[in-house]
């Protein structure tokens, strides 16, 4: 189910916004520079191209729901996490804290959330990678036991 919403979101969502964009001339360059940029420049395609004077509500409903969705399946992600890592207990820590950030969020410049938001993104690679170097000999271990047939048995996942 994962992979879907990847691909809905990543594949689906996206081209259709960049074909947009592409396809409406409303990229107007000054300076070398473009006059608008993120969303203001996908809410202009949308209200050229496809939907009038509608398409700036369209792209804010919309990002409104992307935002509010990511802000729940993260959020759930991460509790799963801290609940199976440190317990119960650190559970209103983490409340407390992504309380702190969405209200943050709220009130800076869109431009350094988005920059913040690439950047705590982009440092998940640290913990995923050394997860993958800790993890790779029981993957290899079980794709040998996989390529040998031997029968799938979950309790080996939790050695």
């Amino acid at each position: 189910m994962a992979i879907v919403s990847v691909f809905i979101d990543t594949f689906i969502v996206l081209n259709i916004s960049v074909f947009t964009v592409l396809s409406s001339d409303v990229i107007v360059f000054k300076d070398g520079q473009t006059t608008l940029k993120g969303i203001s420049l996908v809410q202009a395609a949308f209200a050229h191209s496809l939907m009038g004077s509608y398409g700036h509500a369209f792209v804010a409903a919309c990002l409104l729901f992307f935002a509010f969705s990511s802000i729940i399946g993260w959020y759930y992600f991460a509790e799963t996490n801290i609940r199976y890592l440190f317990g119960s207990k650190a559970l209103l820590p983490y409340q407390i804290l992504l309380m702190v950030f969405i209200f943050a969020g709220s009130v800076l410049k869109i431009d350094l959330v988005w920059e913040l938001a690439d950047f705590f993104n982009g440092i998940m690679v640290i913990p995923n990678l050394l997860a993958l170097l800790f993890l790779s000999g029981k993957v290899l271990r079980l794709l040998k036991e996989y390529d040998e047939g031997v029968p799938y048995d979950q309790s080996r996942f939790l050695d």
